[in-house]
């Protein structure tokens, strides 16, 4: 069995956009909020993650326009309901359009609590809170 440190299971996602300039000041504040800052950086590409290139946002290699995968939406973690909140606040002044505003979602978990923003480009994208503590309570733990 292999052994790491990093606890992500994912390698990395990226998603396309038409105006990299403006995802890339957008990604920066809205990211910042929940401590993700900028791992790395080439021509038209950014990687952002806390320890590791996590998330990309960059143009299609093929030159082609970016276009959105329906059913697709990345997941942030947040570490505080604070933090889905001031995500959700720095995203909506940034330009992103509310697809679900902060809050608990009992359908998810009683231990979930988070919101769901369209960036620039139309990604959906969200910032979910997992309170750990009661969902132990709640498996009985």
């Amino acid at each position: 069995m292999m052994s790491t440190q990093n606890p992500s299971i994912i390698s990395h996602v990226s998603i396309g956009t038409n105006d990299y300039e403006k995802a890339r000041a957008f990604y920066n504040v809205v990211l910042a909020t929940l401590d993700i800052n900028i791992i790395m950086e080439h021509p038209g590409a950014i990687a952002y993650g806390r320890m590791y290139p996590e998330f990309w946002v960059c143009t299609p290699h093929d030159g082609q326009p970016a276009t959105l995968s329906n059913g697709f939406h990345m997941g942030f973690i947040a570490l505080t309901k604070d933090q889905v909140h001031a995500f959700y606040d720095a995203a909506i002044a940034a330009g992103a359009i509310c697809d679900g505003p902060p809050g608990p979602r009992p359908l998810y978990s009683d231990a979930y609590y988070g919101c769901f923003v369209r960036d620039l480009d139309g990604h959906k994208i969200e910032a979910a809170f997992w309170d750990e503590e009661l969902a132990a309570k709640l498996q009985g733990h």
